[in-house]
């Protein structure tokens, strides 16, 4: 099932600012887009097995695993596969180089010699060549391909915002260097994807200045290297627990420690002093933070890009929250 608002997107990448909930956001989005039918993979980059300790699941290896069932279809059906994979560096590079320079068993020689660590650490741009390699490798499998899962769309929890547009665009580079050959080849394929219709970056973000303000620098950097931009998802959203009246009222001034008590009388409820005192300070910080997430929600509509929202899951994250979330996107459109 593709996503309702980007029906032509294969590739969904997220990325957000630190502390915003990106890979949980991820994991969502991958459970509904896994509908009835349909295979998912969901891929990290940042070796810190996100994925597995939110699904609850051993640590990943770099292979595909199966780890979850997405939502139920439209129609009912049972929902498709999510897959998951953690890609480090180290194996990707042994993987390139049997791929594109038959080494085989001279490439797990060079490992043991502690060459493979070496090039992955000592130069981070050879890092992200090889991680978005292997996402690009996933994402372009067809039917012909007998012995590996071809998936409806993959999902990548991508570095933060900070790094993004330099960490899609280093195959772009990575080709400016390299005249001809597999690597040019390489690199200019992978370049074609992410600038392409089938892949969308959707940012993630809170209600706070910080974040909302690397948001848009964000969208203006993607859209600077000619990077698709897909939405925008404002995650961990706070309940409203007064309503507009009620904000208006007590950022007005006009509530009162004497009025709330009072109130709290008319409704059989005897508070005392320390009772009263803590609800009215809580209202009026309530009141405030709302003011400031409103400025905060009106930036963002300002961005000019799709947007959804997700509330802050209350009792953290575990698998029955992911399917909260997974449910909520698909209801606005993204899954």
């Amino acid at each position: 099932m593709p996503s309702r608002d980007f029906p032509q997107v294969r590739l969904h990448i997220v990325t957000g600012k630190g502390g915003t909930g990106k890979s949980t956001v991820a994991a969502g989005l991958a459970l509904g887009l896994a509908s009835t039918g349909t295979h998912v993979l969901l891929c990290e980059v940042e070796g810190r097995q996100g994925i597995a300790r939110m699904f609850d699941v051993e640590p990943l290896p770099y292979a595909e695993r199966r780890i979850a069932t997405g939502l139920p279809g439209a129609d009912g059906g049972r929902g498709g596969i999510v897959h998951a994979l953690h890609v480090d560096p180290e194996s990707a590079l042994l993987e390139y180089l049997s791929m594109y320079y038959k080494l085989g068993r001279a490439g797990k020689a060079l490992d043991r010699f502690g060459v493979v660590e070496f090039a992955t650490t000592i130069a981070p741009g050879v890092r992200d060549v090889l991680l978005t390699g292997k996402v690009y490798e996933a994402t372009k499998r067809n039917a012909r391909n007998k012995h590996a899962i071809t998936y409806d769309a993959v999902v990548l929890d991508a570095p933060p915002t900070g790094r993004i547009a330099q960490f899609l665009g280093v195959n772009q580079e990575l080709a400016g260097l390299a005249r001809m050959g597999p690597i040019k080849n390489q690199a200019d394929s992978v370049t074609s994807l992410f600038r392409s219709g089938r892949t969308a970056v959707h940012l993630v973000t809170v209600l706070e200045e910080m974040p909302v303000q690397e948001t848009a620098d964000g969208i203006a950097q993607l859209r600077a290297h000619d990077l698709p931009v897909g939405g925008v998802i404002v995650n961990q959203v706070r309940p409203r627990d007064l309503g507009e009246k009620d904000l208006v009222a007590v950022r007005a001034g006009k509530l009162t420690k004497r009025k709330l008590a009072a109130d709290l009388n008319r409704v059989g409820l005897t508070g005392s002093a320390e009772l009263v005192l803590g609800l009215f300070t809580e209202a009026c910080d309530h009141a405030e933070r709302r003011a400031l997430e409103d400025a905060q929600r009106g930036l963002v509509a300002g961005l000019d890009v799709p947007t959804y929202e997700l509330p802050r899951l209350v009792g953290g994250v575990d698998l029955g929250g992911l399917y909260e979330l997974a449910g909520l996107l698909r209801e606005q459109g993204l899954a």
